[in-house]
């Protein structure tokens, strides 16, 4: 029975994902038969969990959104991670209500009556051992974030207030493509409908959102993703440096940890680093805190600044 109990949990969990399963791939990931996975359905259905099915070829099983429905089932590595994830989002906290970490806030301190009842005590134990330090960043409000989605989803046109960094306020017209998120910020990638090309917003200075109702066609974006966009803009003037660090990637993107950086390893206890800088200066003073060797690649002018000043502490130090 126990591992009936632990197949059903599993079946649930990745039911609640929200997308179609076929029989073949739920019964690969539960290690089963098809018919397992059959006889397993009706238990859920049994239990008050709505999943439809649809038989033939391109058949699929999926739990149905929008119902009412038991206990949120999740195992102990999803509740901690659920715990967390709201943990993160309440720390920036604005101290403003109806924002997005108000939100979490409340929905923290909520969660473990909606967990199974053998998760509580533990739900319990990580919050009364979990301190957070307060990060200071723009508040946005949670209806903002879910109405773009629902606008992307649908290929909708919105409108919106929007203040620009200068503190102007103007009406947009905009086919929002992509939310991002990137240094405690909030972004939206959007065609602009009376620029008529591409924009980014910051959510934050986003307010009197409204659908409108008018579909457009979607749109190639203008680079491979709306994160790598959005870096563009954000490092615009500042210089990109290639360096190659002789260090493991997680001692690399600790030393760097407040820096946008690119980190790959490529070998054993070597990693290539893609880092854009305001000025040099701060990548040596990052690296020295670092301990290990390092090879700059590129910009030739990085380099070259680099070893004048490391002639100047040579010369320092003799």
């Amino acid at each position: 029975m126990a591992d009936v109990t632990e197949r059903m949990l599993a079946l649930l969990s990745t039911l609640q994902t929200g997308r179609p399963f076929s029989g073949e791939e739920l019964a690969s990931r539960l290690a089963v038969s098809p018919r397992t996975v059959r006889r397993d359905v009706e238990r859920l259905r049994g239990y008050g969990y709505p999943v439809e099915t649809q038989p033939g070829p391109g058949g699929y099983y999926r739990l149905v959104a929008g119902r009412t429905m038991p206990p949120l089932v999740l195992d102990d590595d999803e509740a901690i991670a659920a715990l967390l994830g709201l943990a993160t989002l309440a720390s920036a906290r604005s101290d403003e209500e109806g924002t997005l970490d108000d939100a979490a806030t409340r929905a923290y301190g909520k969660l473990d009556q909606f967990l199974p009842a053998r998760l509580r005590p533990r739900a319990a134990a990580l919050r009364a051992s979990l301190e957070t330090d307060r990060q200071r960043a723009p508040s946005v409000n949670p209806r903002v974030l879910a109405g773009l989605a629902e606008a992307i989803g649908a290929r909708e046109v919105v409108s919106f207030d929007y203040t620009d960094r200068r503190g102007t306020a103007r009406r947009r017209r905009v086919e929002p493509h992509r939310q991002v998120h990137l240094r405690l910020r909030w972004y939206l990638l959007g065609w602009d409908l009376d620029r008529d090309d591409w924009r980014v917003y910051r959510l934050d200075r986003v307010a009197g959102l409204v659908r409108t109702g008018v579909r457009h066609s979607t749109r190639t974006l203008p680079a491979d993703t709306a994160l790598a966009y959005l870096r563009q803009g954000l490092n615009a003037e500042r210089r990109r440096v290639r360096l190659t660090v002789r260090a493991e990637p997680d001692e690399v993107a600790d030393a760097l940890k407040y820096q946008d950086a690119r980190i790959e390893p490529v070998a054993d206890r070597e990693t290539s680093v893609e880092v854009w800088l305001d000025s040099w200066e701060w990548l040596v003073l990052n690296l020295a805190f670092l301990d290990a060797d390092f090879t700059i690649t590129e910009p030739d002018d990085v380099r070259a600044a680099c070893a004048a000043f490391a002639r100047r502490l040579l010369a320092a130090s003799e």
